[in-house]
């Protein structure tokens, strides 16, 4: 769905999107290591990970899934060490700051919807310059997480706007299935983690390689829009 009319509202993804989060998910996993006697993994392994959260931060560093044994007791210790330390490194892209007065600027809303569990949103917002989201939507919020469309479908919801009215920008190929499923026109956000698959192959309307050019596309979008009417 290429978007032929301009957003009420701009819906971000939070981990890899608006904001680098992947310092302090890579030393919460390391500590795990550390605490074992093992040696840390490699920042650049972690990275890319930072995403899928606890399922790709301990898959990348302890080669454990889900439904591994053992798993369920390295989860919770990530998740203990990164709730008591969520916010020293962590920091919104380059970028995301103008991109937000810039939507505030044109009369839009924006919000965040993220897998991450509330109990780590609520806090992490206000301390790395997030806290006045029109609306969060946390993983936890909603019965399904993304790939289902059910936390875009509540953002929605809580702007009073209907899905087609909002933009979805995410760094990984699940932001783009939800968008997709919810109705919304989707951007994939290139500066960000992305996973292992290429963003060019995930089928976004579009594809950004930063932060400002989502302004840009706005603007080119609402020009377009004008001249129409």
């Amino acid at each position: 769905m290429i978007p032929t009319s301009a957003p009420r509202a701009i819906l971000f993804d939070l981990d890899g999107t608006l904001a680098d989060t992947a310092p302090d998910l890579a030393a919460a996993v390391n500590l795990l290591r550390t605490a074992r006697g093992l040696e840390p993994t490699a920042y650049d392994i972690l990275r890319p990970t930072a995403s899928a959260g606890a399922r790709g931060m301990i898959g990348a560093s302890f080669g454990v899934k889900p439904d591994d044994a053992g798993y369920t007791e390295l989860r919770d210790g990530f998740l203990d060490n990164y709730a008591a330390a969520m916010a020293v490194h962590s920091s919104l892209f380059p970028g995301v700051v103008e991109l937000l007065a810039g939507i505030e600027a044109a009369g839009l809303r924006w919000g965040v919807v993220t897998n991450k569990p509330a109990r780590f949103t609520d806090p992490l917002l206000p301390q790395i310059g997030l806290g006045h989201a029109a609306c969060v939507v946390s993983g936890d919020t909603t019965a399904h997480p993304k790939p289902h469309p059910a936390p875009l479908l509540e953002a929605a919801a809580r702007l009073g706007l209907a899905p087609e009215q909002c933009w979805y920008v995410g760094d990984d190929l699940r932001d783009i299935q939800a968008g997709k499923a919810a109705a919304m026109p989707t951007i994939a956000a290139g500066w960000g983690y992305c996973g292992p698959l290429e963003p060019q192959s995930w089928q976004a309307d579009h594809l950004l390689l930063a932060p400002t050019e989502i302004l840009v596309l706005l603007q080119n979008v609402s020009s377009a829009q004008a001249i129409a009417a």
